[in-house]
């Protein structure tokens, strides 16, 4: 079993102002920084108090199998002060690493400098592609209904809001999707995986989504487990407590799963449809990466992303997501986001990003080769988010008599090219 690490770099913390400001770009406290930082200091030294505790107890014990038989009393009652003294030594060590352990989860992981500063309006657009569609006859969650593709009263009756049927042609076409996702990450050596969608807390926590996002994940009252709102964090545990060949990086895993959300704080936004739902299918990548590469991994996340989209016909932009929106884990992300005709404006498709060593920290992920060993990088992305590509496809694709039109990429895996409009 491995043991986990302090799960942010506090000697590059404490020594490295680039690495502080980058934790300060994404809100964490000068003050809050400072304490984390003193109560390691105090518990260093008291590691050191006890280590030195620790050698004097052995040697007390040691000399009283030496000691002459008048003496040997005295020594033993020697000895057993120190241990005592000792003991008092390690409670106070352990109290404060459990302190340091504790401060340490709630820093982020610092934002790269190409990172913008400011919140979720303040992003940074790279690159717009795609003609933008007028709104449609049908918006997505009107036109679902309409045709069948989507049943929201009978799922709220039987689950609650934000829960749908996918029906008819909207299951041949999620499946389309996946297959299609799956096609093309083959080819970029990802390795297909379906993997559990119950996870321990432990794994949330390696994974980099505990404590701070512990109020968007659905519990199993009764068993340490939870359902994951994406396949990453099972993929991240792929290699928790392991050491990867550095010759074999990166090592990348395509998954496959259905998807469960709280979505807390969000009630009144998205309420029509299958946009913002509690449970969705998604194709997840994940990367384990060398250090010295991980960036350009990112940026390969980025065009895999552009390429499906692309090739589902869809308008879009890339924009370079704020310091303040980035979540705790991510020290650099890019959104994908899709036109929205009936909104008139884009909205989030898929999102990749670099977590650095963050989790890999956390994990014990590390690589080896002939000069050591050294933390992994590890890298998420989004392939194919099915709902809210479905939500697209039925909006972007829709013709003036509410018929949807299949795009090219995607009819060898139907048996057929479009779907009619309603009948009404």
């Amino acid at each position: 079993m491995y043991k986990r690490q302090i799960v942010i770099d506090l000697r590059r913390l404490r020594e490295d102002p680039s690495y502080r400001a980058g934790a300060e770009k994404k809100g964490a406290e000068p003050s809050f920084i400072e304490r984390l930082l003193n109560l390691d200091e105090q518990k260093r030294s008291a590691m050191h108090d006890a280590e030195q505790a620790r050698a004097a107890q052995n040697a007390a014990s040691k000399a009283i199998g030496r000691a002459e038989p008048n003496d040997r009393q005295m020594k033993i009652e020697h000895a057993s002060e120190l241990k005592n003294d000792l003991e008092k030594l390690e409670e106070v060590e352990a109290a404060l690493s459990n302190e340091v352990d504790e401060l340490a989860l709630q820093i982020p992981n610092p934002a790269h400098e190409s990172v913008p500063s400011g919140g979720e309006t303040d992003f940074v657009t790279e690159k717009e592609v795609g003609e933008r569609v007028p709104a449609p006859a049908y918006d997505h969650a009107d036109l679902g209904e309409r045709l069948g593709l989507v049943d929201s009263e009978r799922a709220v009756r039987n689950s609650g809001s934000r829960f749908a049927y996918l029906m008819g042609p909207a299951v041949r076409l999620e499946f389309a999707l996946v297959q299609f996702a799956f096609d093309l990450l083959e080819e970029h050596n990802f390795v297909p995986v379906v993997p559990p969608v119950l996870v321990r807390e432990d794994m949330m926590v390696d994974a980099g989504f505990f404590p701070t996002d512990r109020h968007q994940v659905y519990e199993v009252d009764g068993d340490d487990l939870f359902l994951t709102g994406t396949s990453e964090v099972a993929l991240a545990g792929l290699h928790r407590g392991e050491r990867l060949e550095r010759e074999s990086l990166p090592v990348r895993y395509a998954g496959f799963s259905t998807c469960f959300r709280r979505e807390a704080g969000t009630y009144g936004k998205d309420t029509r449809g299958i946009f913002r739902v509690h449970q969705f299918d998604k194709v997840e990548m994940f990367s384990f990466c060398d250090p010295e590469s991980s960036w350009d991994e990112l940026e390969m996340l980025r065009s895999i992303q552009e390429e499906i989209v692309s090739s589902l016909e869809l308008p879009y932009r890339v924009i370079n997501v704020a310091s303040g929106d980035l979540g705790s884990a991510a020290a650099k992300k890019y959104d994908l986001e899709v036109w929205l005709p009936s909104e008139g404006t884009y909205r989030e498709v898929t999102s990749c990003s670099n977590y650095t060593d963050y989790s890999a920290r956390r994990m014990g992920a590390r690589y080896r080769d002939d000069d050591g060993s050294g933390l992994l990088h590890t890298l998420n992305g989004t392939a194919c988010a099915i709902s809210r590509t479905l939500v697209f496809l039925m909006e972007n694709c829709q013709q003036a008599d509410g018929s949807i039109i299949v795009p090219d990429a995607l009819r060898r895996y139907l048996g057929f090219e479009s779907i009619p409009g309603p009948k009404d």
